[in-house]
């Protein structure tokens, strides 16, 4: 049986919660927040118990230890309760980002290498069933060479949404002000930049702009951070990619990654088991089209255990976890390493921080090759 514990008891631990109850050899230890309130609100519900505080989640004030920490506090907070686990010999899975300010990634980046520690951060997607799909269609070169990517991470204009009004599962109220002050580039670039990471590799430079288009979305605070981002990622791989992300225009989770024999399309990435497509593309005539009959692309066999639908989302949030803990149980490198997670903070703070002055960013960061999940070998 695996062992996990989390801190943070806010709106995305219980999507956590639900995903976790998806695997029968994980159990969660226990469970801390700063606020006994909410704390205990989610351990009633969950049946999990709750800690008296951060050292006795960490082991210190008892002789049992999780095998893995989940860090699902503020992202503000992300930084100093990833270093603590760290400190206290724990791997650690955070959420994103890994942290809002790239010096404090560095350091946790060293300080999990100085004790020989896995720390990795969200998203997971690209363990999943849609992701691992695509990849598999590439590397069939079902669309031949892939040359460009375009990728879209639009949710509509949320702040004329009834957000206040958005509850977990449990009764956390969607946290809001974090939304608006981190941003919508930090929520939700990597939900495609991980994918993209993972099948082209690293990414060489960043040319990006950001603005903040919505004012006043929070009462009293002047300044929150960009509600739109876009940017052209140059891969060394030679991809080249077009991300885009707001809360303003309509929504549009699109991806379209274009190849010189066709087009491999998705249009959803906050959805693992969503369907993936390949166009191709002919001359008729004298007239270069592009089919308007897609064929369906799927793996053969099972690939993971699906999370049932809550909210905008179909997703696993488990799977990155679960990758960590098998990868413990086998004594093998894993999927989700520190190396990528700090690539996916760098580039996700170049796009993020550009506002309309930067210019040309030459990342420093490299990402890992990565292997296929090991039931990602065949096509139907």
């Amino acid at each position: 049986m695996y062992t996990v514990s989390i801190i943070g008891t806010g709106y995305v631990a219980d999507f956590y919660m639900r995903s976790l109850q998806t695997f029968s050899d994980i159990k969660v230890l226990k469970v801390y927040d700063i606020n006994p309130e909410r704390l205990k609100v989610f351990c009633d519900y969950w049946q999990v118990t709750p800690a008296s505080s951060l050292a006795e989640v960490l082991g210190q004030e008892s002789a049992e230890k999780p095998s893995l920490v989940l860090n699902l506090t503020n992202p503000h907070a992300h930084y100093e309760v990833s270093k603590a686990c760290l400190e206290a010999g724990l791997h650690v899975y955070s959420e994103k980002p890994l942290s809002i300010r790239m010096d404090h990634a560095f350091e946790l980046h060293a300080l999990a290498k100085e004790k020989n520690l896995i720390l990795s951060s969200a998203p997971c997607s690209y363990l999943s069933e849609v992701a691992q799909t695509i990849w598999l269609a590439l590397r069939n070169q079902m669309i031949g060479q892939p040359l460009l990517v375009y990728a879209e991470l639009d949710d509509d204009y949320v702040t004329q949404a009834p957000y206040q009004k958005w509850m977990s599962e449990s009764g956390a109220p969607w946290p809001y002000e974090d939304e608006f002050k981190v941003g919508c580039t930090l929520e939700h670039a990597g939900y495609y930049l991980s994918w993209l990471m993972m099948m082209f590799g690293s990414v060489e430079k960043v040319v990006a702009a950001s603005a903040e288009l919505i004012k006043n979305k929070i009462p009293g605070v002047s300044k929150t951070a960009p509600d739109y981002s876009t940017a052209t990622l140059f891969f060394k791989s030679g991809i080249v990619a077009r991300i885009t992300c707001g809360i303003v225009a309509p929504h549009n989770h699109g991806l379209r990654i274009i190849g010189d024999d066709g087009v491999i399309e998705v249009n959803e990435s906050w959805n693992n088991a969503a369907t993936v497509k390949v166009r191709k593309r002919f001359v008729l005539r004298r007239r270069l089209v592009n089919s308007p009959f897609a064929k369906k692309v799927k793996l053969k066999g099972p690939t993971h255990p699906m999370a049932p639908r809550k909210g905008a989302t179909a997703m696993n949030f488990a799977l990155g976890p679960y990758e960590i803990l098998q990868s413990i149980k086998d004594g093998r490198n894993s999927r989700s390493t520190a190396d990528f997670s700090l690539h996916l903070n760098e580039v996700t703070l170049a796009i993020q921080n550009a506002m309309d002055n930067t210019g040309v960013q030459i990342m420093k960061t490299e990402c890992p090759e990565l292997l296929p999940m090991p039931w990602a070998g065949a096509l139907k």
